[in-house]
């Protein structure tokens, strides 16, 4: 009995003194983390959100601290999540003794400076993201002895130098993100060493040179971008290799050569982004059977010839394809209808030829259809352009944009009022298109931008478009409407942008416009309006008035200076009379003026020097006389000045920009005078002037000369006495005759 209690004694003793030991032994490893975390505190100099200020507190246990968390087995600190509290400061080298740390994240705050060299025994860390911060300085090469490392986002910080070689040998690194920073140099070819690699992000840097044939080699590959560099050369072939791909970005680089058709391999590829390179030659057609593939950009490149007539057979998913700003030619494949889930249709900018698709009709979830700037046709059958009729399947389409097709030549079908009740944007300037605008038009109802301008329009402006009550771009501009401007166009109190220019439309300008507040560009010019209303100088929020050539008659407004902040004003071409009203320099904002060609009377006003920010300024073919005011001389932005063929006379200013004009800017004014460059007599002097001059110079001028004549007379005294030889100084008469010379 004593035995067994003495056995239990003895083992409670061992217990005890095993739990005595091993809190001495783990005590001050998880105090050096608390330590090392209260240096990192004390280093922070803005906690808005106080996370830290309120929470990590001597006073309570670490791992109870927000954004820590403590193994289960050792209580010592493996993992720091700070991501997102909004933070500065700088990072201490006290964080390099949280020796158990596997994973660091202080992403999206505000964390500066240098990473310090003693954050290298860390190596026990599997992750770190020290994305969106402003770190700078050379990434350091002690992040390649993490072995244990399979995530390292360095992303959005200003990061320098080259891209360390040792990252490339961390055996099981499966994210690799350094994008967003300065990095400059060439991709490292032993990236390729990278085996276990899932994501490589490298892109928005300097990085130059071409793209390792080794990228190849990474087989587990599933996302890679490069975009945004200064990479030359082609794509290496090797990128076929990479079957797991899902996502590829090559975009914005200085890429070149033919697209390879190895690309065709990587059947899980989801995105492939090309654009804004130098690729040439024709898309291989391997491209068009990624089954998987949902957004295809090879825009803003030199790709050449046909798309394959297949192209949308091998495409089920896609739902996007931008071809625009390219060199493509021939007929748009009617099978690309087959891509049903296609949202977005960018074919902008070619050289694509043949009618527009009738099939397009089927893209049941199509969005947006560019087609502008190619050689497409309509169906020379039909008068009518019949593939916007089939457009009107298409119940989603918000951007209809077909302009700068002048083959298309027939006429808007009145099925248009049946296009998608979403569609916001329809552009189909320089087509040719003829006949009518349907009213039809105006069920458009969530439409903001309606383009019909250089075409072959006739007939008037359908008053329905005043139903579309979200528009606030308009431009008819450059067709052959005629009657008046509909007043039901003042209901649009959203319209910002008018064009109605080189139409033959007349009558006056509307009243009700002076009250569409919203007008910022109002283009009515080469049309035959007459009358210019009262209310047109409410809009103090025009920047933009052009109603050069018509037939507006009558004097200036008065209170022309309402318009503040008009930058560009042009009357030209009309039969204004009268004088230019001074309220004209109360418009600070005016760069361009024209007020040519028309009947104006008496002198140019001398507050025209007040706008200072006039760079062109036109009064030819008036009657304007009087004199040029020479304060213009102050005008320091004028670079185009034209006076030509008015009544002026007198002097032309010299100085300022004067220098620079030509004679044709004061052509046509025989009273002009001035430099002989100019082409125009020289100033005369005023006889009477002269007269007056003299009257207070010759005074003037005798009395200077009368001074002189004392002064040079007193000085020739003086001179005359200090050169007598003394007399004592002489030989006597007779002896000095002797001397001879």
């Amino acid at each position: 009995m004593g035995k067994s209690h003495f056995m239990l004694s003895l083992v409670v003793v061992i217990l005890f003194l095993n739990f005595v030991c091993s809190f001495s032994m783990e005590s001050p490893n998880i105090t050096t983390d608390r330590l090392a975390l209260l240096a990192l505190k004390s280093h922070v100099t803005s906690d808005p959100k106080r996370f830290l200020a309120t929470n990590w507190s001597t006073s309570t246990s670490v791992c109870n601290w927000i954004g820590v968390t403590c193994g289960s087995k050792n209580l010592r600190v493996t993992v720091l999540n700070l991501t997102g509290m909004g933070l500065v400061g700088t990072i201490p080298s006290h964080l390099g003794n949280l020796s158990f740390l596997s994973r660091l994240n202080i992403m999206n705050n505000s964390f500066q400076g240098f990473l310090p060299n003693h954050l290298a025994n860390l190596h026990r860390l599997k992750f770190i993201n020290l994305g969106n911060n402003k770190f700078g300085g050379e990434i350091p090469s002690w992040f390649g002895s993490f072995t244990r490392l399979q995530n390292l986002y360095l992303f959005g910080n200003n990061f320098t130098g080259l891209i360390p070689s040792s990252l490339c040998h961390l055996p099981k690194l499966e994210s690799l993100n350094l994008g967003n920073n300065n990095l400059r140099g060439q991709i490292p070819v032993k990236i390729g060493n990278l085996s276990t690699l899932k994501t490589l992000h490298l892109g928005t840097n300097q990085l130059s040179g071409q793209i390792p044939g080794t990228i190849g080699d990474l087989l587990n590959l599933e996302r890679l971008r490069f975009s945004e560099n200064n990479l030359t050369g082609p794509v290496p072939s090797s990128i076929g290799n990479l079957t797991f791909l899902s996502y590829l970005d090559f975009s914005s680089n200085s890429l070149s050569g033919a697209l390879p058709f190895q690309i065709g391999n990587l059947q899980n590829l989801e995105i492939l982004s090309l654009g804004i390179n130098s690729f040439s030659g024709s898309i291989p057609p391997p491209i068009f059977n990624i089954s998987t593939a949902l957004m295809i950009w090879l825009g803003f490149n030199q790709l050449s010839g046909q798309l394959p007539s297949t192209a949308g057979l091998g495409l089920p998913k896609l739902e996007g394809l931008y071809l625009e700003l390219n060199e493509l030619s021939g007929p748009i494949p009617t099978f690309i209808s087959n891509a049903s889930n296609l949202i977005f249709l960018q074919l902008t900018n070619n050289s694509f030829s043949g009618t527009v698709p009738d099939t397009f009709g089927n893209l049941k979830y199509l969005q947006r259809l560019d087609l502008g700037h190619n050689n497409l046709s309509s169906k020379p059958s039909s008068p009518v352009l019949s593939f916007l009729s089939s457009l009107t399947s298409c119940k989603s389409l918000e951007v209809l944009i077909f302009d700068d097709n002048p083959l298309i030549n027939g006429e808007l079908p009145v099925s248009v009022g049946n296009l998608s009740a979403s569609l916001t944007l329809f552009y189909a300037s320089h087509c040719n298109i003829k006949g009518s605008i349907p009213g039809e038009i105006g069920n458009l109802s969530k439409l903001f931008w309606l383009g019909l301008d250089h075409n072959d329009f006739t007939g008037t402006i359908p008053a329905t478009l005043g139903r579309l009550r979200e528009l606030q771009d308009v431009d008819l501009g450059s067709n052959k409407l005629e009657g008046s401007i509909p007043s039901e166009l003042c209901h649009l109190e959203r319209l910002a942008y008018l064009t109605l220019t080189d139409n033959k439309l007349f009558g006056p300008i509307p009243e009700c416009l002076g009250h569409m507040v919203s007008l910022r560009n109002l283009f009515l010019g080469s049309n035959s309006f007459t009358s210019i209303p009262s209310t047109l100088t409410r809009l103090d929020g025009i920047l933009f008035l052009e109603l050069s050539s018509n037939s507006l008659n009558g004097s200036l407004p008065t209170d022309i200076g309402n318009w503040k902040s008009v930058t560009n004003l042009n009357l030209s071409d009309n039969q204004f009379s009268g004088a230019i009203p001074s309220s004209i320099a109360d418009l600070m904002h005016l760069t361009h003026l024209s007020l040519s060609g028309n009947m104006l009377q008496g002198s140019i006003p001398a507050s025209f020097d007040e706008l200072i920010s006039l760079e062109y300024l036109d009064l030819s073919r008036n009657n304007l006389s009087g004199m040029i005011p020479k304060s213009l001389e102050k005008l320091q932005n004028l670079k185009y000045f034209n006076v030509s063929f008015n009544r002026l006379q007198g002097e032309i200013p010299s100085r300022g920009l004067f220098g620079n004009y030509s004679s044709q800017s004061f052509i046509g004014n025989k009273d002009l005078c001035g430099p002989s460059r100019l082409q125009v007599p020289p100033c005369k002097t005023d006889p009477s002037k002269s007269a007056n001059l003299l009257k207070y110079i010759l005074p003037v001028i005798g009395s200077v000369i009368l001074v002189s004549v004392v002064v040079i007379i007193l000085l020739r005294s003086r001179n005359t006495k200090t050169e007598l030889p003394i007399q004592e100084n002489l030989p006597p008469l007779p002896e000095w005759r002797r001397i001879s010379y």
